[in-house]
C-alpha cells in the first residue's frame, strides 16, 4: 500500500482542513464539498485524512462492517451473535465518476430472487463506506441520479436497493467528501443544499507559500516512507485530538444566545429551508469541542456561518458563492446573548498541534481563507488581449451588458440518442417510462418482469415444474429498455462583427443568449461558445458543463469589424468534430446567432454557404437567431438557416409558442435520419 501524504503536511488550505476536522469529530455535519481550480491539494487532503481517523470495530465476517456493540438489527448478513470481532482502519472509499446505480448501492441476484426467494445481495460502495470516508472526486461530473442516491444515503444513514419488489436494507454511515472545480460545470442548487459545509480552495500567491509546497511536494516523491516519519508526530497529536473532541462532543452546551445567533444569521443572508440552521449548530458545536471547550462562543458561530452558508446563497447558475463577511458581523453583534453562550468570550482557543507550516488543521482565526468573491473575481479566459482575433478592422467597441434574460421554449434534438442523462432531447436511458424489452448486454440492471415471464414460460414442462414457482433460467432474462432525456451539446456560433455592434441591439443579442444559456443549465447540457469577427473566428470556450464560465465570456465578448461568417462555420464544426470524438453518444444542437451578413476575403458569401452545407450533409440539428433589424429585413438569416439544413428564428420569436419543435421540423424536411 502506497504511503498517503500527511495530512499536517499540506501547506495552507486552512479552511480545508478545518472542515475536513470538523466532519471527522462530528459526521453529523453533512460532509463537505470542496470547491476550487486544478492543482490545489483538493485530493491530496482528503486521502490524507483518512490515517487521522481512529480504528474501528468491526463484526467479523461481516461485510457491511457492523458495530459490534451495536450491530445492525436488519444487517443482509446478520443477526450477528454476541463474540468475535476484529480492528481495522477507518476505510476511504472513493467514487468513481462513471460509476454505475449498482456499483454504487450494491445489486440483487434477480435470477435467484425470482426462482428461489433467495435475497442474494452483492454489496455497492456504499457498504464499502460504512464508518469511513466515502470520496467523489469531480462530484459535479456524476450522473443526478447518482448524486441524488449518495446524498440520500448520507441523510438517512441507511441504503435500500429495490428490484420488483424485492428489497434489501442497510447502514450506510459515512463521512461525504465531494470535491469538483467550478469550471467544469455546478451541481444544483437542491444538492448543493445537502452538503452540510462547502470550502473554496485556491492556490497561493504568496512566493514563499509556493515554495514551501514545492519543496514538500519533493520531498515526499524521493522518499515517501521517509517524509511521513518526519511528521509521524504531528499527525499521531492530530489523530489523539480527534479522539478526545469526539469524547467531549456530548458534553458542549448550544446556548440560547448562539442558537438566536444561528437562526439571525440564516434569516439576514436569506437561505433556504431549515437545513442551514441544523447545520450551523453542528458545526458551531463540533468547533467547540475542536478547541476544548463545553460553550459555543461567537466566534464558532461565526466560522460555522463561512463554512455552512455560501453554497446556500446561490439564486441562479451564474451567481458565485460567497458571503459578506461585514454582513454577517453586523448580524451576529445585533444579536450577541447576554448569557455568556453567545457572547465575543475572552478566551482564546486552544491552538491546537500547528507542526511546521500551519499543519495540524487549525485555520488562522480572521484569515477566512479564499472565498467566492475570489472566485469571482478570478481573470478569466478571453478578457485579454491573446483571446482576442487579430486584425478586428473597424473600430471596436466596449462590451455591452447583456439584456435581462427571459425563458425560452425548448429546442431539441429530433430523434432517439443514447447520450449522457439530462433533460433535453429524446434518448435511451436507465431512468424513465419503459417502452420496452431486450436481452441483457453485461449485468442486468433493469429487470423486465412481463418480458421475463413470457420468455420463461414455454419452457416450464421440459425444465420440470413440478410446484408453484416459475424454473427461471439467465437466458429467459430480460431488460427493460427505458425512454427519458438526454443532455445535448449546445454550440454557440455568435457574430460580434461591426454589423451587430450597436449597444442595443448587441444588448438584445447577449440577453438571447444568455437566456439560452440559462435553459442549457436547466436541462444539464454542454456548452461551447465560439465567436467570429474581423478577419477570424475563435472558440471563447471549448464545449463544458459550465454555463456560467460561458455567460462570463459572453459578458466580455466585444464587437467591431468585418464578418468572416464563414470563419465562424469552419470552427464551429471543428470543435463538433474533435468534440465527436470525445464523447461520440452526446449530440449537438448548434445555434448560429447572427443577421446573417458575410464580409471580408474573396466571395464570402459563396464561402460561408459551402461551410453551411457542411452541417447540413453531417445530418447536425441547428437554429438561426436572426439577429436583423430595421424597416428593410434583406433575409439573409433565413439564406443560412436553409443551407445549414435548420431554420431560423427572430429575437421576438425566440420567446413565442411558435418556436416548439423547430428543430424536429428542420430535420424533417431534410434527408436525416431521426
Amino acid at each position: 500500500m502506497s504511503t498517503p501524504f500527511p495530512f499536517t503536511a499540506v501547506v495552507g488550505q486552512d479552511d480545508l482542513r478545518l472542515a475536513l476536522l470538523l466532519n471527522a469529530v462530528s459526521p453529523a455535519v453533512g460532509g463537505v464539498l470542496v470547491r476550487g481550480e486544478k492543482g490545489t491539494a483538493k485530493s491530496t487532503a482528503v486521502r490524507a485524512l483518512s490515517a487521522l481517523l481512529p480504528a474501528v470495530d468491526v463484526v467479523s465476517g461481516c461485510r457491511f462492517s457492523c458495530d459490534p456493540d451495536a450491530p445492525d438489527p436488519a444487517c443482509p448478513d446478520g443477526p450477528h451473535e454476541p463474540g468475535a470481532f476484529e480492528s481495522r482502519p477507518a476505510r476511504m472509499v472513493e467514487l468513481p465518476v462513471g460509476a454505475s446505480e449498482d456499483r454504487l448501492v450494491g445489486a440483487l441476484d434477480i435470477e435467484r430472487a425470482l426462482a428461489e426467494g433467495v435475497k442474494a445481495f452483492e454489496p455497492g460502495l456504499l457498504a464499502d463506506a460504512h464508518r469511513g470516508i466515502l470520496y467523489v472526486d469531480e462530484v459535479n461530473l456524476l450522473h443526478d441520479h447518482l448524486v441524488d442516491l449518495l446524498l440520500d444515503a448520507a441523510a438517512m444513514g441507511a441504503s435500500y436497493v429495490e428490484r420488483e419488489g424485492v428489497s434489501v436494507r442497510h447502514a450506510a454511515r459515512f463521512l461525504l467528501v465531494g470535491t469538483m472545480n467550478p469550471e467544469e460545470g455546478e451541481l444544483r442548487p437542491q444538492l448543493l443544499d445537502r452538503f452540510g459545509l462547502t470550502v473554496e480552495v485556491a492556490a497561493s500567491r504568496e512566493p514563499d507559500q509556493r515554495v514551501e509546497v514545492v519543496r514538500r511536494r519533493l520531498a515526499y516523491d524521493d522518499d515517501p516512507a521517509g517524509f511521513a516519519a518526519r511528521w509521524a508526530d504531528e499527525e499521531a497529536a492530530v489523530r489523539q485530538r480527534i479522539v478526545a473532541a469526539r469524547e467531549l462532543l456530548p458534553q458542549v452546551r448550544l446556548g440560547d444566545g448562539a442558537l438566536r445567533q444561528i437562526a439571525a444569521t440564516c434569516a439576514a443572508f436569506e437561505v433556504d429551508g431549515m437545513r442551514a440552521d441544523i447545520v450551523m449548530a453542528r458545526t458551531a458545536t463540533a468547533l467547540a469541542a475542536w478547541a476544548g471547550r463545553t460553550d459555543v462562543l461567537a466566534e464558532d458561530v461565526r466560522q460555522a456561518a463561512l463554512l455552512a452558508l455560501p453554497h446556500r446563497r446561490r439564486r441562479n447558475p451564474f451567481d458565485a458563492p460567497g458571503l459578506d463577511e461585514d454582513k454577517l458581523d453586523e448580524t451576529l453583534e445585533q444579536f450577541a446573548g447576554d448569557d455568556g453562550d453567545g457572547g465575543d468570550g475572552d478566551d482564546e482557543p486552544d491552538p491546537g498541534p500547528d507542526g511546521p507550516g500551519g499543519g495540524g488543521g487549525q485555520p488562522e482565526p480572521d484569515d477566512g481563507g479564499p472565498r467566492g468573491d475570489d472566485a469571482a473575481a478570478r481573470p478569466e479566459a478571453g478578457e485579454d488581449g491573446e483571446q482576442r482575433p487579430s486584425g478586428t478592422g473597424g473600430g471596436e467597441q466596449a462590451p455591452a451588458r447583456a439584456a435581462e434574460p427571459f425563458r425560452t421554449k425548448v429546442l431539441s434534438v429530433p430523434g432517439i440518442g443514447e447520450g449522457a442523462a439530462g433533460r433535453r432531447s429524446r434518448a435511451r436511458t436507465e431512468h424513465g417510462r419503459t417502452t420496452g424489452a431486450r436481452r441483457p448486454r453485461g449485468t442486468l440492471t433493469k429487470l423486465h418482469l412481463a418480458a421475463t415471464v413470457q420468455a420463461a414460460a414455454p419452457h416450464q414442462r421440459a425444465r420440470g415444474r413440478s410446484g408453484p414457482g416459475l424454473v427461471v433460467r439467465r437466458d429467459d432474462l430480460r431488460q427493460a429498455t427505458r425512454e427519458g432525456r438526454e443532455g445535448n451539446l449546445v454550440l454557440f456560433v455568435v457574430d460580434a462583427s461591426g454589423s451587430m455592434a450597436a449597444r442595443q441591439r448587441m444588448s438584445a443579442v447577449k440577453g438571447a443568449v444568455l437566456s439560452l444559456l440559462l435553459d442549457a443549465y436547466q436541462r444539464r447540457d454542454k456548452v461551447g461558445l465560439v465567436t467570429f469577427r474581423g478577419r477570424d473566428a475563435q472558440v471563447a470556450l471549448p464545449p463544458t458543463s459550465s454555463v456560467d464560465a460561458a455567460a462570463v465570456r459572453l459578458e466580455s465578448l466585444p464587437t467591431g469589424g468585418r464578418t468572416p461568417l464563414a470563419a465562424g462555420l469552419l470552427r464551429a464544426h471543428e470543435v463538433l468534430r474533435v468534440e465527436r470524438l470525445r464523447d461520440p453518444a452526446r449530440r449537438a444542437l448548434v445555434v448560429v446567432v447572427t443577421d446573417g451578413r458575410a464580409t471580408g476575403g474573396p466571395e464570402p458569401v459563396a464561402l460561408a454557404g459551402r461551410a453551411a452545407r457542411l452541417f447540413a450533409a453531417e445530418g447536425v440539428a441547428s437554429v438561426v437567431v436572426d439577429c436583423e433589424s430595421g424597416p428593410v429585413r434583406l433575409g439573409l438569416a433565413g439564406q443560412l438557416a436553409g443551407e445549414l439544413g435548420g431554420t431560423a428564428v427572430t429575437l421576438d420569436e425566440l420567446r413565442a409558442d411558435s418556436i416548439a419543435g423547430l428543430v424536429r421540423d428542420v430535420q424533417g424536411t431534410s434527408r436525416r435520419a431521426a
